[in-house]
């Protein structure tokens, strides 16, 4: 059983940075590769960017390359979402998740263990 807990949402504006944290129960980029995803009430939960099983390859949905950056840190277990110029349509609940395998994948479907999600907020 994968545990994954998010942390580091909040309110900011535009044009801040802020950097969401997810810390896994267990060895987790040993088994499985794992992503970010948000979503807004009334809409479906999107890909965000992913981490591969060794950590060492990385992907994002189109919109946000440049702006967001996912990192892990296969130590401590915790993988990053690092969001730069953030903007009012990034307000979302950000969720964590993993799959087994050593690929990411942009599908929520493809993911079988999730976080709870942290609120972050842009307004000014």
């Amino acid at each position: 059983q994968v545990q994954l807990v998010e942390s580091g949402g909040g309110q900011v504006q535009p044009g801040d940075s802020l950097r969401l944290s997810c810390v896994a129960s267990g060895r987790i980029f040993d088994t499985y590769s794992m992503a970010w995803f948000r979503q807004v009430p009334g809409k479906d939960r999107e890909f965000v960017g992913g981490i591969n099983r060794s950590g060492g390859r990385t992907n994002y949905a189109e919109l946000l390359k440049g702006r967001f950056t996912v990192s892990g840190d296969k130590k401590n277990n915790i993988m990053y979402l690092e969001m730069t110029n953030l903007n009012p349509d990034d307000t979302a609940t950000y969720y964590c998740a993993a799959r087994l395998g050593g690929l990411t994948d942009s599908r929520v479907s493809a993911y079988r263990y999730w976080g709870q999600g942290t609120q972050v907020t842009v307004t000014s």
